[in-house]
């Protein structure tokens, strides 16, 4: 897997979000950063721990201007009926994308080999649709929203300052480096 830098594939899809069923393509991606957050499947154990963890840091998402859009191979109509029988899930309010044709996922080449369930993913795309970060884990590591923040911002820090970089553990407020030949083999 190395779509880093790629752009976003075609699709059409259609998510629960807020209670109405919509549909989204990737042209409603463009403009502004997004987080495809993918995950197995619904009523399942470690992605409504990871779902929810999420839905409790999206107003944070969206001042920093970032739309998420949860994706599983599950139909929109199970995310609704998820969204009704459990208090986790019912708190979220960002997009459920069901792709239960694999094509959203195939696109972002996480689709797990002969089993129909996307992989535990979560792709950071920039407003021009480019992918700028990826993470995949096994099937038992929940992911962590607070780091996940932590990597947006370091994002976009990068992507409004050409020319410098962000450290590891990096924080916003915090130094950055300007790579230059002055700093080879002082770091």
């Amino acid at each position: 897997m190395n779509l880093m830098n790629t752009q976003i594939r075609p699709f059409k899809a259609t998510a629960f979000k807020e209670g109405e069923f919509v549909e989204l393509t990737e042209q409603d991606v463009l403009g502004k950063w997004a987080i495809f957050f993918f995950y197995p499947a619904d009523f399942s154990f470690v992605c409504p721990t990871e779902l929810g963890d999420l839905a409790d840091y999206y107003d944070e998402l969206q001042k920093l201007g970032v739309e998420v859009y949860s994706v599983s191979t599950d139909t929109h109509f199970t995310h609704k009926a998820w969204h009704e029988a459990s208090d986790t899930i019912a708190k979220i309010k960002y997009y459920m994308i069901g792709d239960p044709s694999g094509e959203l996922t195939n696109n972002f080449e996480n689709m797990r080999e002969g089993v129909g369930l996307a992989d535990r993913a979560t792709f950071l795309i920039d407003p021009d649709g480019v992918i700028q970060f990826f993470e995949v884990s096994s099937e038992g590591i929940g992911r962590n929203a607070a780091e996940l923040i932590r990597k947006v911002k370091a994002a976009q820090y990068v992507a409004a300052h050409p020319g410098e970089v962000c450290p590891a553990k990096w924080e916003e407020g915090e130094e950055t480096l300007a790579p230059s030949l002055d700093l080879v083999g002082k770091i």
